[in-house]
């Protein structure tokens, strides 16, 4: 069973939809113990950074994805779900994450060439950088669909994909058994399943 995590942040029915496509039994929940019964959660997100950090810290799931995370459960975390994993963002000031990826989230503003719209929308393809689980199904070079006017930085050691939009931003990250994209892959077609398909595939690192 995938938990999706439902804290108030994001549109859920449509990664319902897609883990469903590919079979995947998935529930939608902001229940502690059944997040803590699944076998492997999806932290989503759209927004603002502080707002759906306090919103997790407010409803205790904060402690339960850090718990779970170090049981060895897989984690994904998407767009702003990815972005939360990490130590800190500089979105409107400095916020804490859930400290589970070493690194820092911030701003595209003053980093891109001027000419770049911001906030980066559209197909990238992405370069791996590293061999993942989560790429099993997909290759270099294969699109994906980005939204968002931040990215993930000082991460380098974690970094398994990332993508060309000015400079090399961070598409995907790992460590260990917490995941990350910052693509929507429940938008991404075909590419896109084939990665949930892959983590829905996966096991739980031994304790």
């Amino acid at each position: 069973m995938i938990a999706i995590v439902d804290y108030g942040v994001g549109n859920l029915f449509s990664l319902k939809c897609s883990l469903q496509a590919i079979g995947a039994e998935v529930t939608v929940t902001g229940d502690a113990q059944q997040l803590k019964k699944a076998d492997k959660l999806i932290l989503p997100g759209v927004g603002a950074f502080e707002d759906a950090a306090k919103k997790l810290r407010d409803t205790g799931l904060d402690t339960v994805i850090k718990e779970e995370a170090a049981r060895g459960k897989p984690i994904l975390g998407i767009c702003l779900g990815m972005q939360l994993l990490f130590e800190k963002s500089y979105e409107y000031g400095e916020h804490p994450g859930l400290g589970l990826i070493p690194g820092s989230v911030v701003p595209m503003e003053g980093r891109l060439p001027k000419e770049l719209k911001i906030p980066h929308i559209g197909w990238n393809a992405l370069r791996m950088k590293k061999s993942s689980p989560l790429f099993r199904y997909i290759g270099e070079g294969d699109c994906v669909y980005f939204v968002h006017s931040y990215f993930a930085a000082h991460c380098e050691d974690f970094v398994i994909a990332d993508t060309e939009y000015g400079q090399w931003l961070t598409a995907a990250v790992q460590r260990e058994n917490v995941f990350g994209c910052q693509f929507h892959p429940e938008k991404s077609g075909t590419v896109g399943l084939n990665i949930l398909r892959a983590f829905a595939e996966m096991e739980a690192l031994p304790c």
